[in-house]
């Protein structure tokens, strides 16, 4: 556990036991998985679809609204750390990686110093 609660590396094991508990480990391929974390990603897209964009700014305002947002964006972070687990992906180090990649793709404009750098 971290300081705020419990670390990625956890919660990606709690994850491994939960399935390995209920034998689920065969149906977690990495199509398997990559097609849930797809269906998830819209389950969360569907809460915010036909809503404004001010109403969808004020979505965690409802607490029921809220409770459905903070779900989704579970199940979707789940099924990314069961995916990531299956592959022996790093997540944050794919996701610093990733940021490197487009600071170099995308420069600041100006070209300046980061002001909150330093």
């Amino acid at each position: 556990m971290g300081a705020n609660g419990p670390d990625l590396a956890a919660l990606q094991r709690r994850l491994t036991e939960f399935a390995a508990a209920r034998h689920w480990q065969p149906f977690h391929t990495p199509k398997n998985l990559a097609a849930a974390l797809s269906v998830e990603a819209a389950e969360l897209l569907e809460i915010f679809q036909w809503l404004t964009s001010e109403q969808a700014g004020a979505v965690m305002a409802d607490e029921d609204t809220a409770h459905r947002v903070r779900d989704e964006v579970a199940d979707v972070l789940a099924y990314l750390l069961q995916f990531c687990e299956v592959l022996g992906i790093d997540l944050l180090a794919a996701l610093a990686a990733k940021i490197d990649r487009n600071e170099l793709r995308f420069p600041r404009p100006g070209g300046g110093v980061d002001p909150s750098s330093g």
